[in-house]
């Protein structure tokens, strides 16, 4: 539905926004995709796919504005250097075991919501506001995912790595697996289906 919206005249951070945002969602799918040839879990397949719909969203937004990606979409490749380390680090970390797999995708949505909201907050774009809320929306969903695989595997409660602990409260109390005593059983089973 972005297409309604009128195109605006992007700043220099709206610029580096849409290309960063492009690249992290690439980071989020290229670190599950090799970690689901590591681990026969659907849930890095089908989280995958999504992160591939995020990129194709951020695409658009790039298209629009004439802007290219910033690279030809190399597995494993990246332009931004920091985001070339990361993905090193988590592929390594993920591969130790099933845990530290589910606790890496965890970590991947938790730096992708707090990167989403600081983003958020320098556009003034509906089109971009409009992909970026929904882009936060399925991190959301992917970090509740994670988060309750994270339970299912160590019956210990996932405790967030980069979001406050009251922010990430927020975000998992919303849906059906909460952080709280109450809310532990109900991640149990629903956690692995909503993918």
């Amino acid at each position: 539905p972005i297409a309604l919206i009128p195109a605006g005249e992007l700043s220099q951070a709206e610029t580096d926004a849409l290309l960063f945002m492009w690249e992290e969602e690439k980071l989020a799918r290229d670190v599950y995709t090799a970690l689901g040839a590591v681990w026969t879990k659907p849930l890095f397949g089908n989280i995958a796919s999504s992160e591939q719909t995020h990129m194709d969203s951020i695409q658009e937004l790039l298209d629009r504005y004439d802007l290219a990606a910033p690279s030809d979409g190399t597995a494993g490749v990246f332009v931004n250097a920091d985001l070339q380390a990361l993905y090193t680090q988590l592929v390594a970390q993920g591969s130790a075991s099933e845990l530290e797999a589910v606790k890496v995708g965890a970590a991947i949505e938790e730096i992708d919501i707090v990167d989403l909201k600081e983003r958020l907050e320098q556009t003034d774009q509906l089109d971009i506001k409009t992909v970026f809320n929904s882009l936060l929306a399925g991190s959301y969903n992917h970090l509740n995912a994670f988060a309750a695989n994270y339970w299912n595997i160590s019956g210990i409660v996932y405790v967030p790595q980069y979001m406050s602990q009251a922010d990430y409260d927020a975000v998992v109390t919303s849906t059906t697996f909460g952080s709280q005593g109450g809310g532990r059983g109900g991640g149990r089973g629903g956690g692995n289906g909503g993918h």
